[in-house]
């Protein structure tokens, strides 16, 4: 016979490891979609392949160290700078997307709308160019 303290302890380590299972689940789908980041210029990487190394951070040791070895991550981790290629690609892309919005919204003539997204842009150029260490 089980007491109450034992049996709530397997229903929160049941819920830890649904935790963990959806760490690993949302992780996987965003290091997919970073895969994809890297193939289609338009696509963005850094923002999937961030969040997949949260999510396998709080999914598990072992596949946190896995992914942290992996060529797409050590190519995009901002915290130890980017190589050269990785700012262009990534610059080029949020500038095409943030364009195509520039225009849709000239077009409706959403001007406070193209002046923030401007100051985005110009800021994220900056940031990019000068606050981003190039490896």
């Amino acid at each position: 016979m089980t007491s109450f303290i034992e049996s709530e302890l397997e229903i929160s380590n049941c819920g830890g490891i649904m935790k963990k299972i959806l760490y690993i689940m949302i992780g996987c789908i965003s290091l997919g979609l970073g895969i994809i980041g890297v193939i289609l210029p338009i696509f963005p990487t850094v923002p999937f392949v961030l969040l997949a190394a949260f999510c396998f951070a709080r999914s598990s040791e072992r596949l946190d160290g896995w992914f942290k070895n992996t060529k797409l991550y050590k190519e995009n981790n901002i915290k130890n700078g980017m190589t050269k290629q990785a700012k262009i690609r990534i610059m080029c892309s949020v500038s095409l997307l943030m364009s195509i919005g520039f225009i849709m919204m000239g077009l409706k003539g959403i001007v406070v709308g193209n002046i923030v997204l401007l100051i985005v842009w110009i800021f994220h150029m900056a940031y990019f160019t000068f606050g981003v260490r190039t490896v």
